[in-house]
């Protein structure tokens, strides 16, 4: 329940606040991904001696003469026999100054809606490409996927520098054909560190064997690059998850107590702020804010937290508080790009499926399919009658209660959805909002 979860950063050991990174990792096969996060983990010293242990009797099994650290992350055994990454694996390290969450994501265009998955909620995606391959295909599909949702950090690493004898020019060309085809889309940060993630070089400590790059290692980047601008602190939004009503507890200064729990999806909330309760309109004031471990002064997102208000309103799941002066859209026909992410059907004009965007569901229907998106070229196909597994197109949606939204651009909790199949109760899309009426 999202009242529960932490309401405050984590703190290093002098009690200052910690941030937390999300990250994804992407790029086409064979590109390193899985030895690079195992590189990390390894040098940044956040594994078990027995993980250890297991990696170096696992690489010695298959007659390998190195620890083979992309066992450290390919965790499935299909994945172990193919060398190849499936499903995203999670992974979590942290270094004095900041802690991190790694999405491993795949590789094969079979695999895209994995890529979504893992990108979604990143702070920051690494893309890697082989020195000796240059750009690829799926390089440039991944990069476009990071930017579509609106992940706010792009790093290039170039890997394998190390089989290019950390040749400076390599380096530079790729960085020319990157850049060349990143003027096509909306990156906003975007860096190129060379690396070889076999042998460490630039990936925790610069590396003497490249003095010709000036920049700073991968994990030093990781560690410094700004993320708390990203996060929208303008535009206060809270779904409402829970009402909490304690009625039986012992207490008797908790008998009148309701809170209304969530988390925090932007802006920041103050006790004494005069807020406005969506769909009905009234306003009202925030008395308290309540974390985990007691009272907060502010909170801000993605805290999760408990507010109760001056006034006795009727307010339930799914509901929404923002300012007097600041709403989302109130909309019930959306415009919005999707991934389609089940094989067991399509998704075409006339589809009925469930729409859950941030603590609200409601029914859904498909009313039109505008184009769909080539991923590797960037052309739209008007023409297309239908989205299958992995494809994105633009779609039209007319949802049957008033939701709460923003464009993804701006917010990308309330401007993200998901939709859901009636029938199995499984997810079978992901949505980034453009555009409500």
């Amino acid at each position: 329940m999202a009242a529960t979860e932490s309401a405050a950063r984590p703190s290093d050991r002098r009690g200052k606040p910690m941030d937390m990174l999300r990250f994804a990792t992407a790029g086409s096969v064979d590109d390193g991904k899985s030895t690079l996060i195992g590189r990390l983990l390894y040098d940044s010293k956040s594994i078990f001696e027995d993980q250890l242990e297991a990696v170096e009797r696992t690489s010695a099994d298959r007659g390998e003469e190195y620890t083979n650290l992309a066992l450290l992350t390919d965790g499935l055994r299909a994945e172990r026999e193919q060398g190849i990454t499936i499903d995203v694996a999670y992974r979590y390290f942290a270094t004095p100054r900041r802690k991190f969450i790694i999405a491993d994501t795949p590789g094969h265009i079979q695999y895209t809606r994995n890529m979504v998955t893992g990108a979604s909620t990143a702070d920051l995606a690494i893309i890697l490409v082989d020195a000796r391959k240059g750009i690829l295909e799926q390089s440039r599909r991944h990069a476009f996927l990071a930017t579509l949702l609106r992940v706010p950090h792009l790093v290039v690493a170039v890997n394998k520098m190390d089989l290019v004898d950390y040749d400076q020019r390599v380096f530079e060309d790729i960085v020319e054909e990157f850049t060349k085809f990143a003027a096509k889309l909306e990156v906003a940060d975007l860096t190129f560190i060379p690396i070889s993630a076999l042998h460490g070089d630039n990936v925790v400590q610069r590396s003497a064997n490249m003095p010709w790059y000036e920049g700073t290692s991968l994990l030093h980047h990781l560690e410094h690059v700004h993320i708390a601008s990203d996060r929208n602190l303008i535009d206060v939004r809270f779904p409402v998850q829970y009402v909490i009503r304690p009625h039986k507890s012992t207490d008797p200064a908790l008998h009148d107590y309701r809170g209304y729990a969530g988390q925090v999806a932007g802006g920041v909330l103050k006790p004494g702020d005069e807020v406005v309760h969506l769909p009905s309109g009234l306003t009202t004031v925030i008395t308290h804010i309540d974390g985990p471990n007691g009272p907060v002064s502010e909170a801000f997102a993605p805290m999760s937290v408990t507010l109760r208000l001056a006034d006795d309103i009727d307010i339930s799941r799914g509901d929404m508080i923002a300012r007097p002066n600041n709403r989302p859209q109130v909309a019930q026909d959306l415009e919005a790009m999707v991934c389609w992410m089940t094989p067991e059907r399509q998704l075409a004009p006339r589809t009925k499926l469930l729409i859950k965007h941030t603590t609200r569901t409601a029914k859904a229907l498909v009313k039109d399919l505008h184009y769909r998106l080539d991923v590797n070229t960037l052309h739209r196909d008007e023409q297309a009658g239908a989205l299958g597994l992995n494809e994105i197109g633009r779609v039209s949606l007319r949802v049957t209660q008033p939701l709460f939204v923003d464009e993804y651009a701006r917010n990308r909790l309330t401007g993200g959805f998901v939709l859901i199949d009636e029938a199995t109760n499984n997810t079978v899309a992901a949505g980034m909002i453009s555009g409500a009426s």
